[in-house]
């Protein structure tokens, strides 16, 4: 155990969340998203998981050392509902919110079409998957920026 990092933050998450540079996706993935094949495709090679907890529960851990990138509108994205783009069902609300108190402000996710998703996925630097067994559980999050110290 470590002083102030949430305890779902394993050794590989830690990494990989270190690793990660500007403008480096990661995906959290629901039970249903394909993670190992997608994953197998992504710079790290290889799924990771945060067993045993929701999407927001993941994102919240994530988040609380995780900067988002403030210089495009794309930052944080959701999986759209087939069919129902529009229509954000419970499980993106609860890590909206999330995303909202971790950022301090209001960061509205985009909707991402779900084949569409699967290619970001694809160029990402990792994907995390998580226990969450709600239908579009499956979130996008670019890595921003951490600004120097003012002296």
């Amino acid at each position: 155990m470590l002083k102030g990092i949430n305890p779902l933050l394993n050794a590989d998450v830690l990494y990989a969340l270190r690793a990660m540079g500007h403008g480096d996706d990661l995906i959290i993935a629901d039970t249903n998203f394909p993670s190992d094949s997608i994953a197998r495709q992504t710079r790290l090679g290889r799924v990771l998981r945060i067993d045993n907890v929701t999407a927001a529960e993941a994102a919240e851990a994530i988040l609380s050392l995780y900067p988002l990138d403030s210089f495009v509108d794309d930052a944080a994205g959701r999986m759209e509902i087939v069919g129902q783009p529009n229509e954000v069902p419970p499980v993106q609300q609860e890590v909206q919110a999330v995303l909202d108190r971790a950022e301090g402000q209001s960061r509205p996710m985009i909707g991402v079409e779900r084949y569409a998703f699967y290619e970001r996925a694809k160029q990402a630097y990792c994907v995390i998957q998580t226990g969450e067994r709600r239908f579009y559980g499956c979130f996008a999050f670019r890595k921003g920026v951490v600004p120097p110290e003012a002296e």
